[in-house]
């Protein structure tokens, strides 16, 4: 089970956004993600519990920020039910869309997982909600994702696969490189892996 500590920051600016203390595990049904987040101040600011079946679909997530909530499943595309606290501006929406992301690292790991790519599959286009910080606002996306290169790294514990991803925003043409090994996110914009408890688990 990995355990560990990203920080996040924001990908153009660098300015810090805070730290996410996270753990994950494969599980009989799939794969699940829980990380409670901090501020940069060190005041909790919120928390992500994702978790997939075993297909990579998300069929749950809960997320919290400042005092927002969403809970959100993989049904009739994607459904989320978004709330304040105290309930009066509750909102419900449904998107023909594939799956979430946000700014956790969970959501990188959870389209991965999805895709399943090789390095010889095409680039791949998917359909996301967005749910932006600070107050959860929902927001469709279309990202196109290809697998550029595996590697084979020599550890203590064996091997590690370390995949390289190139993602493009579709909308602007923005183009970034993420790094994932296993279900643990190495590198991308906005995200540094700071501490790892345990090696990552693989992705099945």
């Amino acid at each position: 089970m990995p355990r560990g500590r990203y920080s996040l920051h924001d990908p153009h600016d660098h300015t810090p956004l805070g730290q996410e203390h996270f753990h994950c595990a494969p599980g009989p049904s799939g794969w699940r993600y829980v990380s409670q987040i901090t501020a940069p101040s060190g005041d909790p600011a919120g928390s992500v519990d994702l978790a997939l079946d075993e297909l990579g679909r998300p069929i749950r997530l809960q997320l919290q920020a400042a005092n927002w909530q969403v809970r959100a499943a993989a049904l009739e595309g994607v459904t989320w039910v978004r709330t304040d606290p105290t309930g009066e501006h509750a909102t419900e929406g449904n998107v023909r869309a594939h799956a979430f992301t946000g700014r956790s690292p969970a959501f990188l790991i959870a389209v991965a997982r999805l895709l399943r790519l090789t390095p010889t599959s095409p680039e791949t286009r998917v359909r996301l909600v967005a749910f932006t910080d600070p107050v959860l606002a929902p927001r469709t996306l279309d990202q196109s994702w290809a697998l550029k290169n595996s590697e084979a790294h020599a550890t203590d514990n064996g091997p590690l696969i370390v995949d390289e991803y190139q993602v493009s925003e579709l909308d602007t043409g923005e183009q970034h490189t993420i790094h994932l090994a296993g279900d643990v996110v190495l590198s991308a914009p906005g995200i540094e892996l700071e501490d790892l408890e345990t090696p990552p688990s693989a992705l099945s």
